[in-house]
């Protein structure tokens, strides 16, 4: 069973998504709804996300909705530095701020500024080993950011009880059709 889930997956512009009107958007956060409903029925307590732009923030922002119905459910944000959010811009910075007033629990993991990529593996350590499995959006055949930290957890995976789920471009597909269908329904 899975009691504390780590969320993670593409970057917002690594899926050429640059603003928060995106058609995409919705078929992410469905397919991440899908199996988080599933989790959360069966004693899922706690979700870890880092923060990043992309499906890590809509996952934030789906986990806000899903406390109406599942309130006991809390959310961590877990970045690899201090002030990650620094460079973005005040859109960015202002959604960002937003969800880590809300989140249950916030930290850096190396607690001091930007410094090296090292910042970002020790992050990716600590968040798999503080979590009891993975939702993952990614797609082997559009290689990104994810690989870094899948492999990891697959590495993991081979000495610990954990689980990773993988959203990848074929179960958006299927989601798309599926929201497409219940939309052509909506006029009949």
């Amino acid at each position: 069973m899975i009691k504390r889930l780590l969320i993670t997956g593409y970057k917002a512009h690594e899926l050429g998504i640059f603003n928060d009107s995106h058609k995409g958007i919705p078929i992410i956060k469905r397919a991440i709804e899908n199996q988080l409903r599933v989790l959360l029925d069966e004693g899922l307590e706690w979700i870890i996300l880092g923060g990043v732009q992309g499906v890590e923030t809509w996952s934030a922002e789906l986990i806000l909705e899903l406390k109406a119905e599942y309130p006991d459910v809390k959310f961590a944000i877990i970045t690899p530095f201090l002030e990650q959010e620094k460079n973005w811009n005040e859109q960015k910075k202002e959604k960002y701020e937003r969800l880590l007033m809300q989140a249950d629990y916030h930290t850096s993991v190396t607690k001091k500024p930007y410094e090296a990529p090292w910042q970002f593996i020790e992050r990716n350590k600590f968040v798999v080993r503080n979590s009891d499995g993975m939702l993952l959006v990614y797609d082997e055949e559009n290689e990104g950011s994810p690989k870094f930290i899948k492999k990891l957890a697959e590495q993991y995976a081979e000495k610990n009880d954990y689980r990773i789920i993988v959203i990848d471009a074929y179960d958006l597909q299927v989601m798309a059709e599926e929201i497409a269908e219940e939309e052509r329904n909506q006029f009949l």
